[in-house]
């Protein structure tokens, strides 16, 4: 039996499944991971330098230095088959949620409703002095008419991405809810993820701990492979595909 034969019937039998994703569900989309040397968001820069809440309040030019280039590198990507094998597991009644550490907001995108994003998202950007938001677009125009390259809000303020930077607590609510489907999941996915960033790698630990079991599919040793009922360490993509095709769904589940 094949390792996506196996997850197939582990699907099949689950009266829950979640899906928690990291970064490397996205590469395929053409947007790097974190920590891959040489080509990782952090390889040639020092988070803390230009990612981190304090850096945003001293200096937001040097800020957004960086994450107007992050935002102009999302701005033409796609969902790749596995965003879209995702959304299509959920509309076929197989997966209850996504879970995912990412920004880019692609899971949006390829369909998935039922989507926790723990680390926010680049969708908007807000203004911590009066709480107003604006749409991504609107924050791009923004920067783009600022001399110093600094989006702002109405009242003068720069505005912030609504995504978790370092020395921020990640949305209550949404790791609440996070932990609620962790806990109540018969099978939970780990895709393309490290699990090795807190307090999110602590969800797989809560499904295991209430009796569940994990799968890990991703590329990379992660501290939980012993402890995973399926292992799958090959192209995310194909390796999805795979499972696709061991659950033998119609295809009237991919289409939106």
């Amino acid at each position: 039996m094949t390792a996506a034969t196996a997850l197939a019937e582990l699907i099949r039998a689950a009266g829950s499944v979640v899906a928690l994703t990291g970064a490397g569900i996205s590469v395929p989309s053409g947007i790097p991971d974190f920590r891959s040397p040489g080509t990782g968001l952090w390889a040639n820069v020092d988070p803390m330098e230009v990612a981190h809440i304090d850096v945003f309040r001293r200096d937001p030019e040097r800020f957004w230095r960086f994450y107007g280039e992050r935002f102009q590198t999302l701005e033409d990507k796609s969902p790749n088959r596995a965003h879209l094998a995702l959304a299509g597991l959920e509309r076929a009644g197989l997966l209850d949620a996504v879970i995912t550490q990412n920004i880019d907001r692609l899971h949006a995108r390829a369909g998935s409703r039922e989507l926790i994003e723990v680390h926010g998202t680049i969708a908007t950007s807000s203004c911590l002095r009066c709480g107003a938001a604006y749409a991504l677009a609107g924050v791009r125009a923004r920067r783009l008419a600022d001399e110093r390259g600094v989006p702002r809000c109405d009242c003068g303020e720069p505005l912030k991405p609504d995504v978790v930077l370092f020395g921020e607590y990640l949305p209550a609510g949404a790791l609440a809810r996070a932990e609620e489907l962790a806990a109540d999941a018969d099978l939970m996915l780990c895709i393309g993820s490290s699990l090795e960033v807190y307090p999110v790698a602590q969800l797989p630990l809560v499904t295991l701990g209430a009796g569940g079991k994990i799968a890990i599919l991703t590329q990379g040793r992660t501290p939980l492979d012993d402890r995973a009922t399926i292992r799958m360490g090959g192209d995310i993509v194909l390796e999805l595909d795979a499972l696709l095709d061991a659950l033998a769904l119609p295809a009237a589940v991919f289409t939106r």
